[in-house]
């Protein structure tokens, strides 16, 4: 369309967008911390690794901290991890000390014997700290991590959150992620939600009316805090 017309501009939403995930982020109002979660540091290591360079605290959660824990020589059980990522963990981890930033892991975690993910039952459930026994598997941050998690976030001026802290679809799996929802609601400072799940689990707690922008950019929301171009952005400003 930018080909053809001439002006072309982007919607309000577009803008919010630009200006949340790329101002706010790029010259954020400080302390700023990070809450990244979900399944795979393979989907978020290039996040991580430009958000290095920009936030003051790192927090990990989901399941992508068991690759972490992995890289850190703790044992996670049947935890879902990613074992080739396991160096690039450590390279995350070297460069957050190198640089200062504060790289936060949970210090422990709820682990189920049996998930059924589509019945939405766990049965037998335990808290571990630390590490996670073999023929466990991880499904949610523990309290002590919640209680860590809350504390830094309610100290921040800016909060990016993007994935959620456990399984939050099965009850028992979500009170890590809602706790964290809880905390960005109810701080004073700029509060970006991004990412599918997030902005769900978010909905789901209900405290979604309280945080500053929900971004509805889904994976491109990512590949823009990657500092990648957007091609649809990039036709406007040719225009």
């Amino acid at each position: 369309v930018a080909k053809y017309l001439s002006p072309c501009v982007c919607g309000f939403l577009i803008e919010k967008e630009l200006a949340y995930l790329g101002e706010k982020t790029a010259h954020p109002e400080r302390p700023f911390t990070v809450i990244l979660g979900g399944a795979k540091v393979s989907d978020k290591i290039k996040v991580i690794d430009t958000l290095l360079d920009k936030a003051d605290t790192i927090i990990i959660g989901g399941a992508m901290a068991y690759t972490f824990a992995l890289a850190e020589g703790r044992q996670v059980g049947e935890s879902l991890s990613e074992p080739d990522f396991i160096a690039t963990a450590k390279s995350a981890l070297e460069k957050a000390a190198k640089k200062g930033v504060k790289f936060l892991l949970p210090v422990d975690n709820l682990a189920v014997k049996d998930l059924d993910f589509g019945a939405g039952s766990v049965g037998e459930s335990q808290f571990f700290e630390g590490q996670i026994k073999d023929g466990w598997e991880g499904v949610d941050i523990g309290p002590k991590s919640i209680e860590l998690f809350k504390k830094e976030v309610a100290g921040a001026k800016t909060v990016l959150w993007n994935g959620p802290m456990g399984i939050f679809e099965i009850d028992a799996c979500n009170k890590g992620t809602f706790a964290v929802a809880e905390t960005i609601a109810n701080s004073d400072g700029i509060s970006i939600i991004g990412g599918g799940d997030s902005v769900k689990a978010i909905k789901m707690s209900g405290y979604s009316d309280r945080v500053t922008f929900m971004s509805t950019g889904g994976g491109a929301s990512l590949e823009f805090l990657e500092g990648k171009e957007l091609p649809g952005v990039s036709a406007l400003d040719q225009n």
